[in-house]
C-alpha cells in the first residue's frame, strides 16, 4: 500500500524535523506547505502593503490560507496518482476536522482507501517556552513575525486536532517531541509509519 502521512501540530513542534527523519527511511515525496506557497503569499503580501511573515492576518486567512493548502494537496494528489508516497507538513487543521476532504484526496488520486494507508502524526511539546527556543534556531524569516508577536502567536504546544477523517483509531499517534529526537523515538514513529492497518 501507499502511504499518506499527515505530520501535523503548531509551529515550533519539529513536525518537519520528525518527518525528515522517517523520510530517510521510506521514500516519500515531501510536502512541506510553507514550502510549496511560501514565496507566492509572501509576493503576494508585499505587493498588498502587508508583512511579508504574517499569516495570521484577515487577509491571509481570506485570500491565501486555502490556496496554499489546495495548491499542496493537488500536488499530493499527483503523487499518488504516479504510485508515490507521500508526505505532508502542516497544520491542517481545517482539513482534519472536514471529513470528505481525505476521501476526495484519494478519490482524485485514482485511488481507493483500501490502496493507501493514511496516517495522521500529532506532533506535541510539553511546554511553550521549547517551542520558542526552537522556533528562534530554526532561524527563518517567517518565524520574525511570531517572536515579535509572541503573546498574540503562543499556541497550546500539547494542542491535538479534531481528526474526523474515516480512518482507525491506530492510525492516529501523538508523538511528544521534548527533547531530544533520539534513534529511539524515531524508531517508534518509523513503526508506526510502516505498519498497515488494513
Amino acid at each position: 500500500m501507499q502511504k499518506l502521512v499527515f505530520f501535523v501540530g503548531v509551529a515550533g513542534t519539529g513536525k518537519t524535523t520528525v518527518a525528515r527523519k522517517i523520510a530517510d527511511r521510506i521514500p516519500a515525496a515531501f510536502l512541506d506547505r510553507d514550502t510549496v506557497g511560501g514565496r507566492f503569499v509572501e509576493k503576494i503580501l508585499e505587493m498588498n502593503g502587508l508583512d511579508v511573515n504574517d499569516r495570521d492576518s484577515d487577509f491571509y486567512k481570506k485570500h491565501l490560507r486555502d490556496l496554499e493548502y489546495d495548491t499542496t494537496k493537488d500536488i499530493c494528489i499527483e503523487n499518488l496518482a504516479a504510485g508515490q508516497n507521500v508526505f505532508m507538513i502542516s497544520p491542517f487543521t481545517a482539513e482534519l476536522k472536514n471529513k470528505q476532504w481525505i476521501e476526495d484526496v484519494i478519490s482524485a488520486a485514482g485511488l481507493t482507501k483500501n490502496e493507501v494507508d493514511v496516517k495522521v502524526i500529532v506532533v506535541t511539546l510539553s511546554d511553550m517556552e521549547t517551542q520558542k527556543q526552537r522556533i528562534i534556531d530554526r532561524q527563518t524569516e517567517r518565524d520574525t513575525w511570531k517572536l515579535e508577536h509572541w503573546d498574540d502567536f503562543k499556541q497550546r504546544v500539547q494542542f491535538v486536532p479534531e481528526v474526523n477523517w474515516d480512518i482507525p483509531k491506530s492510525s492516529i499517534l501523538v508523538f511528544d517531541n521534548s527533547g531530544d529526537l533520539t534513534k529511539d523515538k524515531v524508531e517508534s514513529v518509523y513503526e508506526f509509519v510502516k505498519a498497515s492497518n488494513r
